[in-house]
């Protein structure tokens, strides 16, 4: 086990949770996995969700105030914005197609449709109430809730990553217009942060494969009966279908064609973060892992990760912008309403945007998908029928974010000229022996 790469021992994590959630159904030992694993998974969740925002502040000011030139952190911003609203709406085009090619909404019936409203009411009306809240805001509330008032207020929540980047942004820029004598003892103290932080990622990751086995053992025994999963089988497959594509096809041909990658090169340098994007179903708490994996293991300049990555997190969320737009059309269909053509491109719009702003925790999405339900016209509390198989699809829609962040990275440092020679090394093959002393390589 000791010298098996990262992927296979989070992999092999994965497999023994699955297996013991399901034993331990059978025994009848939910509670005593609940009581007594799931914690672990939670610490290992929590300990990913702690170093997030030291490891933005440290990051992306060593990577905004190394770029020494204004006009270079205009060309990367630029592209790295644009590149994402183009991958958001190519995943929700998609999603679109597949879901009024394959019509999942047409094989729910009357009675589990009832079940699932019955069933799931009470979670619905709360995420439709946090919606409404939203949606009550003004036009520009969204450019106010950018700029925060009190910096160590925000950075009190990873949900508000947005404000801390525009800070950290903001902060990078003052160091690069300031005198570089001046700004030096700032920018060695956040050097040496940043290095402080990484080490921090190698030691947690350690835990990666005993937090995922907790996880999986725990979603096993809390999962909803199987009866409902059979009525949303299409459901599910049709979201499933079109994140396999972004995962599976359109990332990694994007990779080949723009940086070189091979197919298997690609997979295996940025599967630890997926595995643990899994786990987890959170881009914020997966940025750690995604940040090590693109530097370290398929060349992309820290200059271009520290600043594309963090941004990612908070604003590309294809996964979550796919699974929105089949959502919305399969609730339609489920209540028999034929949407327009006009319809469904508003859904295309309203989905970026809504995916722009979910934030980077699990179930986010849910919440920014009633605003997609209402701006379409189909009934919010059409969100209780999907309630049942969320987890389990907000787990994959989180590995295409990663994924898709990872992607654009390597887009961005290859048109700045900023993409090293792609390789790919375990975490055991970060530490060797020197003079008795364990020493961090890369």
């Amino acid at each position: 086990m000791k010298n098996l790469p990262l992927h296979w021992k989070i992999l092999i994590g994965m497999f023994l949770g699955l297996l013991s959630g399901i034993l331990a159904s059978m025994a009848g030992l939910n509670q005593f996995v609940i009581d007594w694993i799931k914690p672990f998974g939670t610490i290992f969740i929590n300990l990913l969700k702690l170093i997030a925002i030291p490891l933005i502040i440290a990051s992306l000011i060593k990577g905004v105030s190394d770029l020494k030139d204004i006009s270079k952190l205009s060309r990367m911003g630029g592209r790295t914005v644009i590149i994402y609203l183009f991958t958001t709406m190519f995943a929700v085009s998609l999603g679109l197609i597949l879901v009024n090619i394959i019509q999942p909404g047409k094989s729910i019936n009357e009675q589990t449709r009832q079940d699932l409203l019955e069933g799931y009411a009470t979670e619905a009306s709360g995420k439709i109430a946090l919606a409404e809240a939203q949606k009550d805001s003004g036009p520009l509330q969204a450019l106010v809730d950018l700029v925060p008032d009190n910096i160590f207020g925000a950075m009190s929540s990873n949900g508000n990553m947005l404000q801390v980047i525009f800070f950290v942004i903001l902060f990078g820029i003052g160091l690069i217009l300031i005198d570089p004598k001046k700004a030096k003892p700032i920018t060695d103290f956040i050097d040496g942060l940043n290095e402080v932080v990484l080490k921090m990622i190698d030691m947690i990751m350690l835990a990666a494969p005993y937090g995922v086995f907790a996880l999986l053992a725990a979603l096993i025994v809390e999962s909803p009966s199987w009866d409902l999963f059979k009525g949303l089988m299409w459901y599910s497959l049709t979201v499933l279908a079109g994140l396999a594509i972004l995962i599976l096809l359109v990332y990694p041909t994007l990779a080949k064609l723009i940086g070189g990658f091979s197919y298997r090169r690609f997979l295996e340098g940025i599967s630890p973060a997926q595995l643990v994007a899994f786990s987890t179903s959170s881009s914020a708490a997966t940025l750690p892992v995604t940040m090590e994996r693109v530097h370290e293991h398929m060349g992309v300049d820290e200059e271009v990760s520290s600043f594309v990555l963090p941004i990612g997190a908070t604003v590309n969320m294809d996964g979550t912008s796919l699974y929105q737009g089949v959502a919305a059309i399969f609730i339609a269909q489920t209540f028999g309403l034929d949407l327009s053509l006009g319809a469904q491109l508003g859904i295309v719009f309203t989905a970026t945007l809504a995916s722009i702003g979910s934030a980077a925790v699990p179930s986010a999405g849910m919440i920014m998908l009633v605003i997609v339900l209402g701006a379409a016209g189909i009934p919010e509390a059409g969100l209780a029928l999907i309630f049942a198989v969320d987890r389990p699809l907000d787990m994959v829609r989180t590995i295409a974010n990663v994924t898709s962040d990872a992607t654009v990275s390597i887009i961005v440092a290859k048109s700045l000229g900023l993409l090293g020679s792609p390789h790919v090394k375990d975490l055991d093959d970060f530490y060797h022996k020197e003079d008795g002393k364990t020493t961090h390589e890369g």
